[in-house]
């Protein structure tokens, strides 16, 4: 009868988010509601376990997402590669395509020789690949930068939430003149091991295949770039010179330009790596000596 009774809930909640979601997203969005308004698991929910009276008082929640606010903002926060993160609209959601780069990074990057290597993740966001980056590898020391001030905030509320020592200062790539190091915008004194970025890289043009929860909701000034210049974020990093590799998510129509781009800028060793989609959404470079 409790079985019963709790399926029946998500299958109300279901149908009314499925007059603007696809069924099985709308049935995933019902679970996760129901999860996380009464702090039980699926499992447990199933099972039988009391705390359920909150489920029927989601009406407000569900209006929301029929107005395709994202769920991750609805409740303020998002599990993405372990880690419980905050995110606000002045932060990206994160993405499971950002956790492959994260995974590559770590395989990629082992250097026995180098116990401790110094890592700087730029337009961090939310903070999500500096504190995961952290909490793979305690020994390195990593710095995460944005040129949002609300940002940094909440990366920094993030790296107490996941006890990760992180570095995260606000600072703006393209005031900095060519030719200075990163002491003038991060406080280091010498070049970082590792560059990492997820900066912007969805063209203008490609807003029309986007649905509403991103493009009414998540911070355009982190999603987008001009069509007439898709690699200029990718290119002052280049130009920059801060780091001795570079790992970069990129956009997948944009693959060989970045690969022309990194060459012409004289890095070395580019590798360009699919997610598991098959789509070329990595690369990584060295710069040349």
């Amino acid at each position: 009868m409790y079985f019963c009774s709790v399926k029946a809930i998500i299958q109300s909640i279901a149908s009314q988010l499925q007059t603007v979601y696809p069924a099985e997203e709308a049935e995933a969005l019902a679970w996760w509601v129901a999860e996380e308004v009464t702090g039980l698991s699926r499992t447990q929910l199933l099972c039988g376990c009391k705390g359920t009276k909150n489920i029927p008082n989601t009406q407000d929640i569900i209006e929301r997402l029929l107005h395709f606010e994202p769920i991750q903002y609805i409740f303020g926060h998002t599990f993405w590669c372990g880690l419980d993160l905050k995110v606000t609209p002045a932060t990206l959601i994160p993405r499971p395509e950002t956790g492959e780069l994260v995974e590559k990074l770590s395989v990629v990057s082992r250097q026995p020789s180098v116990p401790s290597l110094r890592v700087l993740d730029i337009g961090t966001g939310s903070g999500c690949i500096a504190i995961a980056l952290k909490k793979r590898h305690p020994e390195w020391q990593v710095t995460g930068i944005d040129i949002s001030a609300e940002a940094i905030e909440v990366a920094r509320e993030n790296a107490l939430r996941n006890d990760a020592e992180v570095d995260f200062q606000v600072a703006d790539i393209f005031s900095v003149a060519k030719g200075k190091d990163c002491s003038d915008e991060t406080g280091g004194n010498r070049l970082f091991d590792l560059v990492v970025s997820n900066p912007p890289y969805i063209c203008e043009k490609e807003k029309k295949d986007m649905r509403r929860n991103v493009l009414d909701y998540e911070p355009a000034t982190a999603l987008f770039v001009p069509d007439e210049d898709p690699l200029r974020f990718y290119r002052r990093i280049a130009e920059l010179r801060w780091g001795k590799h570079l790992f970069f998510e990129i956009n997948e129509a944009y693959a060989d330009e970045m690969q022309a781009m990194l060459a012409a800028q004289g890095y070395a060793e580019i590798q360009v790596m699919e997610d598991s989609y098959g789509k070329p959404r990595i690369i990584s470079c060295r710069m040349a000596e």
